[in-house]
């Protein structure tokens, strides 16, 4: 399955441009999960969130709606996973209500910030303490510390949860990195950016996750008629199991074999409130394959 999305849906510049004049904004999300099939939350970055924020998200988006959620950059921009002081942290995130979305829960991103650069053992430890259940999450959240008031240690059902993740510091580029990735069936964020950030399309999962970030600064710019026909192309390789003849891999090892992969591809570029009109030009050329 494809499913193409935004990154974020609360912006004051989307008024009466992509959100109809008069819209109240708590209906916002409403209307953006109508019009595209996934939506990364961002606020979760930023701060823990409530079960009530997740709850009243889970709510208000149609059936078989996605979301995918950034991890706390407390974890990836603070702790840096240098120690065993990351454990508390990454229980507390799961316990802030993420469980709370159920069966709309998508992917998890972790975003490394430039100056993080590439060490084996520490991404070693990351990697090892993610959760990739919704069970073993649960446990994880039930570890929770003070710094969440109102845990949510539930689920309803096991069920699988996804990670990807983002890099953007250049020491990364090593074969090393990918096959650790592979090893703990990870996603390396395909990122898309004007910034000197690395591009690489080494399929590490079953799935990929992609991030377009603007085609004229990072942020902004819409994405051309030729540049969506090509991103149009690729996708649809990728969900049919094969990879573009001119993969830009970090590893010269090919991907393994698959009859389908999942496909999460999200437009980051809402300056100027180009991203939701993107999504759905990028939606239509898929459906035209």
């Amino acid at each position: 399955m494809i499913r193409i999305g935004i990154s974020g849906w609360r912006y004051a510049g989307w008024r009466g441009v992509f959100y109809p004049e008069g819209l109240p904004q708590r209906r916002e999300l409403e209307f953006a999960s109508r019009a595209v099939e996934t939506i990364e939350i961002n606020g979760s970055h930023y701060a823990l969130q409530t079960p009530k924020s997740y709850r009243a998200w889970h709510e208000a988006t149609p059936p078989h709606f996605v979301f995918s959620v950034k991890g706390p950059r407390y974890l990836t921009h603070m702790l840096r996973f240098r120690d065993d002081s990351a454990r508390p942290a990454m229980a507390n995130f799961f316990a802030s209500g993420v469980l709370a979305l159920e069966e709309k829960l998508g992917p998890v991103l972790w975003q490394f910030p430039p100056n993080f650069a590439f060490d084996p053992e520490r991404m070693e430890r990351f990697l090892s303490l993610i959760p990739h259940d919704t069970h073993s999450a649960r446990e994880l959240a039930q570890q929770h510390n003070r710094n969440v008031r109102e845990p949510w240690c539930e689920t309803r059902r096991r069920r699988p949860i996804r990670h990807a993740v983002e890099i953007r510091h250049a020491s990364f580029c090593t074969p090393e990195f990918p096959a650790l990735l592979r090893r703990h069936r990870v996603a390396l964020v395909i990122s898309d950016a004007v910034a000197d950030w690395p591009y690489a399309e080494d399929v590490t999962s079953n799935f990929l996750y992609l991030r377009l970030h603007g085609s004229e600064t990072l942020y902004g710019g819409a994405y051309s008629d030729a540049a969506l026909d090509r991103w149009a192309a690729r996708l649809v390789m990728w969900a049919n199991g094969q990879e573009p003849a001119d993969a830009q891999r970090i590893s010269p090892k090919r991907p393994r074999a698959a009859a389908h992969r999942d496909i999460y591809c999200y437009f980051d570029n809402d300056k100027k409130v180009k991203a939701p009109f993107d999504a759905q030009r990028l939606r239509a050329r898929i459906e035209e394959k």
